[in-house]
């Protein structure tokens, strides 16, 4: 691994070239924050992507673009005089000392759960920061992550199960008050007890210390792999998915499983 003075040496390098691309290339030179916006959202996706096939040479590579996003930017910023580079990484530092008083200080933690509760009880004291135990959670966040946070958040200040099968109880009752709304032929109702299921269910996934925005991804992958075997199985016996039987497809999905796909 290299060492610090060669990792200083090349971040200077990145603010040199972004210094110089934001001066003399056409596209950089006329970028503000809200045109980068979207390019910034798909590079963590496409970082999220790297990381859930534990592609580690493309983490690397996503990592970067992620990185030339936040110097971009800061380069923004320095040009309005509102901040630059200097401003954003004292920021991060003060607040990283701030929220680990067990290691800037003297409090005593016992074990990575209670560091999280102190953390979320300081953010709650920070001078301008969030005064509501909910309110740093991003709108925009896709809503089984937001789902996870508020959960999370909330079980900081005491408002959660005692154990895990108070929530695995609750997933059963959502279920069958679900299901009573669907057989009913309600579908205004079976569209909020389908999200209680579903919220309650990423609450024992919680519980038991799952990332159900993980989770599910591995399960969309899986059904992805199979479904592709299937359908090329399908179009090399020279027919369509849509003419064979449902026992047909269901054999060759069989299959796909006992490939390890």
């Amino acid at each position: 691994m290299h060492s610090k003075e060669e990792k200083m040496q090349a971040f200077g390098r990145l603010l040199d070239i972004m210094d110089e691309l934001r001066e003399k290339c056409p596209w950089d030179s006329v970028q503000t924050n809200q045109s980068l916006r979207q390019n910034t959202i798909e590079e963590v996706f496409e970082l999220c992507d790297a990381i859930m096939k534990d592609d580690r040479t493309n983490i690397c590579k996503e990592l970067g673009d992620v990185l030339l996003h936040v110097v971009f930017y800061a380069k923004i910023g320095s040009e309005t005089g509102d901040f630059d580079i200097k401003d954003v990484c004292d920021k991060l530092c003060d607040k990283l000392i701030y929220r680990h008083p067990h290691i800037y200080g003297t409090v005593q933690v016992d074990g990575a759960g209670q560091v999280l509760q102190n953390w979320e009880q300081l953010k709650l004291k920070e001078k301008g920061g969030n005064k509501r135990v909910l309110a740093g959670v991003p709108d925009s966040l896709p809503s089984t992550i937001k789902a996870f946070r508020v959960q999370e958040k909330a079980a900081h200040v005491g408002f959660d199960w005692d154990t895990p099968q108070g929530a695995l109880d609750k997933v059963q009752e959502e279920y069958e008050e679900l299901k009573a709304e669907l057989e009913a032929g309600n579908q205004k109702n079976a569209e909020l007890e389908l999200g209680d299921l579903l919220f309650s269910i990423i609450n024992v996934a919680r519980k038991y210390k799952i990332q159900p925005d993980n989770a599910l991804e591995k399960t969309n992958q899986k059904f992805i792999g199979r479904f592709n075997y299937v359908e090329e199985s399908v179009l090399a016996q020279g027919h369509a998915m849509k003419d064979m039987s449902l026992d047909e497809l269901d054999a060759l999905w069989n299959e796909a499983k006992g490939k390890g796909l």
